[in-house]
């Protein structure tokens, strides 16, 4: 990709004057990460606020424990991002005159308040198995990972930006991490917590995908109706919010899926909007899927679940890499919202994530995007779902805080 010359977050924020300040902020946050002086650490609360370390994907400094999971800001706005080094030019969480701030080069930005831990996090279930272990949180949803291993993995082809199987032998080592948890454990884990009444919002399951089985991943689909009855016992109602994030699987595999479980929406994550990149990109997607194939199947599902409950994500960002990557910023944006905007036509929704290099993953010492790249796409993926009248509730800023477009929903 060749050189350019980035905007600041004061900058983009006077260019795109009708985009949320707050959420351009919460943007660049994920984007360059966070650092936590020592002054900040020394008022996290073990009994009160939730650490870092269970989450399915790794950390910028390579260091599991001990660190706020993250904060929301004053708009109770979430923000899912990493501890980072400092050498990586983060952005600072200081303790200032007795209040937790975002700090950027040495200015005041907001103030900020670490994520609480939920009441069940450390309770075991019959079987000893530590609750957090079984079912993570964010501050209004339950995350629910079966299986954190990523068959792709087996013959090198897990996508080049993920971190999966590395993190999980990190986890396996430091905090006795299963890799996969047993359905009566879920089961117990999701009793207790909906004893915190108004808490959570929605369910989020998800895991590495498995191409075992008679019909490539069956055995995948499988352990999800298994993992997601089990979740069910809990709930009276034959449609629950929870949000299936799994692979590109077949129609008839989403019907049993949707059949013999309470799942409300699915999620499939193409990763790429772009054919070759994808293929370089994603190998394993590649191989056992296929990108055409990929978007069928998510059109698929629109029959099956329904409008307004479909969705893919991309890591924004990856598209610009290397000599296979696109060549400016412009021309990414430009093919990637014709693609998402094609799938909207047929009643998919595709949200972004910020692209995070993490350092156990392939594309460890690589660069992300520009802060206007990613204000630009959100702003295009918001506008595509307004023009198709296609909802985001249930992947939005309250069940996840993952995606700066989805932010836009409840603005715009």
């Amino acid at each position: 990709m060749t050189a350019r010359s980035e905007l600041t977050l004061d900058e983009v924020a006077d260019k795109y004057p009708n985009f949320p300040k707050i959420i351009i902020l919460k943007t660049d946050v994920q984007r360059r990460g966070v650092y936590y002086t020592q002054k900040a650490l020394e008022v996290v609360n073990p009994n009160i606020h939730h650490l870092g370390g269970t989450d399915i994907f790794g950390i910028r400094d390579g260091k599991l424990k001990y660190r706020p999971e993250s904060f929301t800001l004053r708009d109770g706005t979430s923000v899912v991002s990493t501890p980072t080094p400092l050498e990586k030019n983060p952005y600072i969480v200081d303790l200032i005159d007795g209040k937790l701030v975002l700090t950027d080069k040495g200015n005041i930005l907001e103030e900020v308040f670490y994520w609480e831990k939920p009441d069940y996090y450390d309770k075991k279930t019959s079987s000893g198995a530590l609750m957090q272990n079984i079912v993570g949180s964010r501050p209004q949803r339950l995350s629910l990972v079966p299986n954190r291993y990523c068959h792709f993995w087996t013959d090198n082809q897990g996508c080049r930006f993920c971190d999966i199987v590395n993190n999980l032998k990190q986890q396996k080592n430091e905090i006795s991490m299963q890799t996969r948890v047993d359905p009566k454990d879920v089961s117990e884990t999701i009793k207790e917590a909906l004893k915190e009444k108004g808490r959570f919002t929605a369910i989020c399951v998800t895991s590495g995908s498995d191409f075992h089985g008679k019909t490539p991943f069956d055995k995948e689909i499988d352990y999800y109706i298994e993992i997601l009855q089990a979740v069910g016992e809990n709930f009276t109602a034959k449609r629950v919010p929870i949000q299936l994030v799994c692979t590109a699987v077949t129609k008839e595999q989403l019907k049993r899926l949707h059949d013999n479980t309470s799942v409300a929406s699915v999620t499939m994550d193409i990763e790429i909007l772009n054919e070759n990149i994808f293929n370089i990109v994603c190998p394993g997607k590649a191989k056992w899927v296929g990108y055409k194939e990929w978007k069928k199947r998510l059109i698929d599902a629109v029959e099956v679940f329904g409008e307004n409950r479909v969705n893919t994500g991309i890591i924004s960002g990856v598209e610009l890499v290397g000599e296979f990557g696109f060549r400016s910023e412009d021309e990414a944006l430009e093919s990637v919202l014709k693609e998402a905007d094609e799938l909207a036509d047929y009643g998919v929704s595709t949200i972004n994530m910020v692209w995070i290099p993490r350092p156990n993953s392939y594309f460890a010492n690589e660069k992300n995007a520009s802060l206007e790249y990613y204000v630009r796409l959100a702003q295009g993926l918001q506008e595509i779902r307004k023009e198709h009248n296609l909802k985001i509730d249930f992947d939005d800023y309250r069940r996840c805080g993952n995606h700066p477009d989805s932010d836009l929903a409840r603005v715009f």
